[in-house]
């Protein structure tokens, strides 16, 4: 058994993801865009906008890393097949007659799979990152966790920018904000993969690469078959952040007591307060100066 795991950990390391992962990162890249509220009516109107857009979501992680690390961001437009690839599979999805190619694509058994391959690429993207940071940065942990996570997960992590290309601008759906899915676990791999590339995590990177490939794919199908969009680690995430990041307000009892007293009030009661007029001076109806406030429904 053991002798099987690892041929098939090393195979996994050696698989090329050109062009069938390739191609399957694509469809479901494109399919995911062309799923974004107002996408079809930008590819009916600019095709270009349309083309950009779809080139942001297959390469984006490329190019966010490459601007991080001061190389060209354009690079990885140079290879020319790739683009080729993703611009044919752009065409087909977008504007194939009687949607054949997304109706297809779309079909539960097909997606899993393509989306299953789209998995293992992430895994090789998010490696490559790390790779290429610890290449230039031996020591430098944290940049190679930045550069891993923006390899694999820049098309989310750009995609405020990639809005404002369709005409939309969305700020409450960045990514640092409220971190997807994919975002999240794509950092969960660049610091895997960053301490293992610095020794301080006693794996092979074969084998982590099959462990972390089996969660991802693994995760995936079963949020897709079950129609959970819920995150493996919302219990986790929620344990850390009441632990470590809420603190305590000297105006938290204060909010409570506030909250109790509207409730009590009505939902519909509010405080209206009107000035009256200092210096000692009386209203026309005999007051004294100063604020009265009164309760309205």
């Amino acid at each position: 058994m053991m002798d099987f795991l690892d041929d098939l950990s090393h195979g996994l390391a050696t698989m090329s993801m050109f062009p069938y992962f390739d191609m399957a990162h694509y469809i479901v890249s494109i399919m995911a865009l062309r799923e974004q509220p107002g996408a079809l009516q930008v590819s009916r109107v600019s095709p270009l906008a349309c083309w950009f857009s779809s080139m942001l979501y297959c390469f984006g992680g490329a190019v966010l890393s490459g601007i991080m690390l001061a190389e060209p961001p354009v690079a990885p437009l140079s290879n020319g097949t790739s683009v080729l690839l993703a611009s044919l599979i752009w065409y087909l999805v977008f504007y194939c007659p009687w949607d054949l190619v997304y109706g297809c694509a779309a079909l539960l058994p097909l997606r899993l799979v393509l989306s299953g391959m789209k998995e293992v690429t992430r895994t090789w993207k998010v490696l490559g990152g790390v790779t290429q940071a610890h290449s230039k940065y031996q020591d430098g942990l944290l940049v190679m966790i930045a550069i891993g996570w923006a390899r694999g997960a820049g098309g989310g992590l750009i995609s405020n920018f990639e809005q404002l290309v369709r005409g939309v601008w969305r700020p409450e759906t960045n990514e640092l904000l409220k971190m997807s899915y994919p975002t999240k676990v794509t950092l969960i791999g660049a610091v895997l993969f960053s301490l293992q590339q610095t020794r301080y995590l006693p794996l092979h990177k074969h084998h982590l690469m099959l462990i972390y490939t089996t969660f991802t794919v693994v995760n995936k199908a079963r949020m897709m078959l079950t129609g959970s969009a819920a995150s493996p680690f919302a219990t986790i995430e929620s344990a850390i952040y009441k632990t470590l990041f809420t603190g305590f307000s000297p105006y938290a009892a204060l909010a409570v007591e506030v909250r109790k007293a509207s409730a009590r009030n009505g939902s519909g009661s509010a405080l209206t307060c009107e000035k009256r007029p200092a210096n000692g001076s009386r209203t026309k109806d005999g007051s004294q100066a100063g604020e009265s406030c009164k309760k309205t429904d």
